[in-house]
């Protein structure tokens, strides 16, 4: 009985008949033989109808096909060096499913607001189908490495009552007549479950009302924010390092295919596998961009040009540790060397790419962290829960976060955010 195979499998089916079900993605003709552009979700590649290896009835189904007709083939697999794939199919049957016509994305360039209207469709395209491979293996790396760390997934509410950093930019939400927000994090909770469970991560969907069209800005995306009991600040960012490296060693590994399609050079990445990313102290950082001509002084944040300009002063991410206390959130641990400063950092991805973590130590005294929300303006009973994390049991405890589609466009090398996520929430953009 023939095999029924997708199109990844095909390197261990060299000359053997099997079975793929298929979708059209482009279709040219030379007389008798048909070439056939076929996807099925895990590999492009072709297939070829030869009209005096068929019968008529099959080379003419093969010739009524229209874009994105799906059907279903049998056929002999070989090797082919030409395509980037590898392998193609020799076809000897094939079974129309659905055949309509007017596919609206043809085989040509599209403006990028046509193609985010077609964001249902556009997905099957050879581009986002690289970018959510990726994004997957991104995800199973992350799971795995976490679980060999001795992590458990833990799950944060998505309606908040209060807010890790203030709620100007928070979406407000009326529940059941009391004022609720959208997440923009799940640390605190996280903080609450490593306190149960030592070490936990959470991840998944976070959002930020910010009115910004920049291109690292979305207005929902997916955070993974690790929270660690009775852990400094230096262990933390070894972690934050060898998760990193764990990762982009992931993708090198399992998705060659897709980083030749988005024509993503690994040697840029492969550094990163390695570790040993610098930490450069906020003072050292600032220097840098001033001798650079940069209009900078201490005390200042940085933009996406000044985190551009650093991490391309390197070949792999880069720490920036210990932030001015004036412009980091409230729940961080000051530096005791120099109370001006936090126990924080940023990771910069390279190549021009900017933040793509960020976390602390987390202020583990009950009276300084009470202070500490005092004078950030918040309403303290709103915080009660959460400093009863320090009043029973607290430890030293640190924990980071990592914006997931930040990380994906700097893998990916993508222009913009919006392609790293299947249906990007912008400001302008709620369809499809």
């Amino acid at each position: 009985m023939t095999e029924l195979i997708s199109i990844k499998d095909s390197s261990k089916h060299v000359d053997q008949e099997v079975k793929m079900h298929v979708w059209l993605t482009d279709k040219r003709s030379s007389g008798k033989i048909i070439f056939l552009q076929l996807r099925d979700g895990t590999a492009f590649f072709q297939g070829v109808v030869r009209k005096n290896d068929v019968s008529e009835e099959v080379f003419e189904a093969a010739k009524s096909l229209r874009q994105e007709a799906s059907f279903y083939i049998t056929g002999t697999v070989h090797e082919d060096k030409r395509s980037h794939f590898g392998y193609e199919i020799q076809i000897s049957d094939l079974k129309i499913v659905s055949n309509n016509e007017g596919y609206p994305i043809g085989n040509k360039e599209h403006g990028v607001d046509f193609l985010l209207d077609n964001r249902h469709l556009w997905l099957r395209s050879k581009r986002p189908f690289a970018i959510m491979q990726i994004r997957n293996t991104m995800f199973k790396a992350t799971v795995d490495f976490f679980e060999k760390e001795g992590f458990i997934k833990f799950d944060a509410p998505i309606f908040m009552h209060s807010a890790p950093e203030g709620t100007t930019q928070l979406f407000h939400v009326e529940y059941f007549n009391n004022d609720a927000y959208l997440s923009q994090s799940g640390q605190l909770y996280g903080e609450a479950g490593a306190m149960a469970y030592g070490k936990i991560f959470t991840f998944g969907p976070t959002f930020r009302a910010e009115e910004s069209k920049g291109r690292r800005h979305m207005t929902e995306f997916w955070m993974m924010e690790p929270e660690m009991a009775w852990m400094h600040q230096d262990e933390s960012l070894d972690i934050q390092e060898r998760y990193l490296a764990y990762m982009v060693k992931q993708v090198l590994e399992n998705n060659e295919y897709e980083l030749r399609i988005l024509s993503r050079d690994p040697e840029k990445l492969r550094p990163t596998t390695e570790g040993n990313f610098t930490r450069l102290p906020y003072d050292d950082a600032i220097k840098m961009l001033q001798e650079a001509g940069r209009d900078i002084k201490w005390g200042d944040d940085f933009g996406a040009p000044d985190e551009g300009y650093i991490s391309e002063q390197f070949d792999r991410p880069v720490f920036i540790v210990n932030y001015p206390t004036t412009i980091k959130p409230f729940y961080m641990k000051k530096n005791p060397d120099n109370p001006k400063e936090y126990l924080c950092a940023d990771v910069i991805a390279p190549e021009g790419y900017g933040e793509i973590f960020g976390g602390s130590e987390r202020e583990g005294n009950y009276e300084i962290l009470k202070k500490q929300i005092e004078e950030a303006g918040l309403n303290l009973e709103d915080y009660q829960w959460y400093l009863d994390l320090r009043k029973f049991g607290g430890v030293p405890h640190s924990g980071f976060g990592m914006g997931f589609e930040r990380t994906i466009a700097w893998i990916c090398k993508l222009d913009h955010i919006r392609e790293a996520i299947p249906f990007p929430r912008l400001i302008n953009r709620m369809q499809p």
